[in-house]
């Protein structure tokens, strides 16, 4: 019984290799998000959301690395569920409730920036024509200069060269479906409190009774925050250090115009950049856009430690971002009900416990969503344990300290090299750098 709750060296192939990420991609802003991730790798997809299209490749090596009709129990890796399709017996463990019934909890969020890698992993799993029915073109990044024209500057040649905005609100809904039609049972409102390894047992609460489940090896797929690490390390050493960014981020969002279309220009990812702050705004399929405000936390203005306010946030819109301010009418409700997210990178170094538990995704390397490349290290973390299981005789099931180990090892390298080039990055085009 497995729960699941939420390559190697650089290469002159690889796409992280020296100066494929020069200034020519870069400059302008410390924090391009998607769009320095579409430069550094073809992958361009957000954080939390890290594993949600990728367990098609591990349902397809776990095919065939245990007996089918196994069972496992998944937690708030919803995508796991996905592992019904291939003759699995799976339980999903999700801590909030079904946004299908309750509607998705905003407020927190950077849309999701798919490209070609993320669109494989759909594919694989069956999932990219639902997924795609949600998604949005975007061919370039539109640039809205504070003085001067604003104007599209395109990613690739053609349409052929695009990445594609999602909300993920809407993509957790689509997976959902996906997972149940496979047979997967759900469990929403399951927060996990506490994992007993030596008993196999772990305890959820849910609307305030706790509930115990067995298992027989755990995978914690719960993002940045989780839950599952935190058990994991009372029980084994894992060296945790997290490095915040002086920068953090609020949600906002660009409705429809009265004619029920986009209010401007569809198909792009509109950046307003100003210095050391910014505005970012992606499209959705029903006609809005969800605008992310980029801003430090304190010190010189801007930042959110001196725009608290309703009036403050009209000031600073007034001041400098006047085209987007009459595009946002509801700019003074979401600034004060909207929480200011928080930005950083986890640095592990360790990710499992012998064969009983393993961390993947953002759960166990967490990297901030400035270079858009959290999903695309959940979509390799999932490519390498899928190729750990394969490789296990069939007698084996997928508890097997060997396969863990095997993954943790393959991963580790490439992960520790993209989260300080990451790091570097942003050190480098900060607006104080000398180089700058």
């Amino acid at each position: 019984r497995c729960h699941t709750t939420r390559s190697g060296p650089w290469s002159d192939q690889h796409p992280l290799n020296a100066a494929g990420i020069g200034a020519r991609h870069v400059i302008g802003h410390p924090v391009f998000a998607q769009d320095l991730a579409r430069h550094l790798d073809h992958d361009v997809v957000g954080l939390q959301q890290a594993v949600l299209q990728i367990v098609a490749i591990a349902a397809q090596a776990l095919q065939t690395a245990g007996a089918a009709g196994e069972d496992f129990e998944v937690g708030l890796g919803v995508q796991a569920g996905l592992l019904a399709q291939r003759g699995w017996s799976v339980d999903v463990f999700e801590r909030r409730g079904d946004p299908r019934v309750f509607g998705y909890a905003g407020g927190r969020s950077i849309n999701l920036a798919l490209a070609e890698r993320g669109l494989h992993a759909l594919r694989q799993a069956g999932a990219d024509r639902a997924v795609m029915d949600q998604a949005v073109m975007m061919r370039g990044r539109f640039v809205h200069p504070l003085q001067g024209e604003p104007g599209l500057q395109r990613y690739g040649r053609d349409d052929s060269e695009v990445i594609w905005s999602i909300n993920r609100g809407e993509l957790n809904i689509v997976l959902l479906d996906i997972a149940e039609s496979h047979g997967a049972r759900l469990h929403f409102d399951h927060a996990l409190q506490r994992i007993d390894f030596d008993a196999s047992l772990a305890t959820f609460l849910h609307h305030e009774v706790a509930v115990a489940r067995p298992f027989h090896a755990l995978v914690g797929a719960d993002g940045a925050g989780s839950a599952v690490r935190v058990e994991l390390g009372k029980r084994v050493p894992l060296q945790e250090r997290t490095e915040w960014l002086d920068h953090g981020y609020k949600e906002l969002e660009i409705p429809p115009a009265a004619n029920g279309d986009f209010r401007i220009e569809a198909n792009a990812l509109h950046i307003w950049p100003r210095g050391h702050y910014m505005c970012i705004a992606l499209p959705n399929d029903e006609r809005t856009f969800t605008v992310t405000l980029f801003m430090p936390h304190a010190g010189a203005y801007p930042s959110f430690a001196g725009v608290q306010s309703a009036d403050d946030a009209q000031a600073l819109f007034e001041r400098d971002f006047p085209d987007a301010l009459p595009l946002i009418p509801a700019l003074r409700h979401d600034y004060e009900a909207n929480p200011v997210g928080m930005l950083g990178t986890l640095y592990l170094d360790r990710w499992h416990l012998d064969g009983r538990a393993v961390l993947i995704g953002d759960a166990a390397h967490a990297i901030h969503p400035l270079s858009g490349h959290g999903i695309n290290l959940g979509f390799l973390d999932a490519r390498e344990l899928a190729q750990a299981l394969r490789e296990l005789p069939d007698h084996c099931d997928c508890g097997d300290e060997r396969a863990l180990r095997r993954y943790e090892r393959a991963r580790a390298e490439e992960v520790a090299l993209l989260q300080s080039a990451t790091h570097g990055l942003q050190r480098l085009f900060r607006p104080q750098h000398p180089a700058l």
